[in-house]
Formats: C-alpha cells, structure tokens, sequence
C-alpha cells in the first residue's frame, strides 16, 4: 500500500513537471493566443464624451460583456499570452447614460489631445487613355476589318 501511495505521487510530480519543463523548453515555438476585444491605445484615444452608442461600436466593436442587469455598462476585456511570456490583461469599461458615454474606467485612459489619424491613401498617375475608339473599333483595326461589306449593296436613304 505505501508504494503504490509513494509511486502515485511521484507520476504525479513528474507530470507536473513535464507542463513547467515543457513550457521553457529553448528553441520550441507556441503560438500567440488572443482571447477577447483586442484593445488599443489608438482606439481609446478616438473616444469621446457624448459618443453614441453607434459610435463607440464602430470604433471599440461590439463589447466582450454586455450585462442584463447594468445595460448603460459596457466591458472590453482582452488578454492575449505571448509565446512563452506571461499573460497580459487589459480591461475598459465605459458607462452610458441616456445613450452616451458619461464615464470611462480601466487599464487605458483617452488622451486629452485630438486624435490626429496618418492617412493611408495613396495617390497613383494613371496614364491618359485614348477615348476616341472604342474597344471594338480597335480590335477590328488589328485584323485590318473597316465595318463594311464588300458583297452587300449599301441601303440608300430612298429604300427606307
């Protein structure tokens, strides 16, 4: 009885070890994993007092907790866990009232200057086309075609 007691908590151990052991092994790639709103410093800083509620949505998405019993509060939580590292926790909540924001509260606070967003267009010069054919007359062109035929008689405007 005492070494199946002593053999059972020895596999035990060693098994625990295993997960310590394995998750610090050098050279061994684990993955990110994201779990919730991913949540920013940009995104925060684009909320303002007396946003919608349309608003915030479009700038924060949907929230990761809409209570029931507390409909004007809204949670954001995110954590993500780096490869190896330990994992990182972030959470807002933003509180409404009439249907617009009267308070923030979390890890990222709004900056009090204007948000200012790099534009991300392009400008690109496109060359001048010749407008003056179509595609069809320039096809026809190729195989030397002028539209008419030569074994058909032209209708005349008397005919009609």
């Amino acid at each position: 009885m005492r070494k199946s007691i002593l053999s059972v908590s020895l596999l035990s151990l060693s098994l625990l070890s295993c997960t310590t052991i394995l998750n610090h092994l050098p050279y061994v790639y684990t993955i990110d994993i994201n779990q919730g709103n991913i949540i920013d410093q940009a995104m925060i800083d684009q909320l303002r007092p007396n946003m919608t509620k349309r608003q915030v949505i479009y700038v924060m998405g949907t929230p990761m907790l809409a209570d029931f019993f507390h409909e004007n509060r809204w949670d954001y939580i995110y954590q993500i866990k780096k490869g190896g590292e330990d994992v990182e926790k972030k959470a807002i909540s933003i509180f409404f009232e009439r249907d617009k924001i009267k308070g923030i509260q979390g890890d990222l606070k709004p900056s009090a200057l204007p948000v200012v967003k790099p534009s991300t267009e392009q400008m690109v010069d496109v060359p001048p086309r010749d407008l003056e054919k179509t595609l069809w007359e320039i096809m026809t062109g190729w195989v030397d075609y002028d539209g008419v035929d030569v074994d058909k008689p032209k209708p005349s405007a008397l005919s009609q």
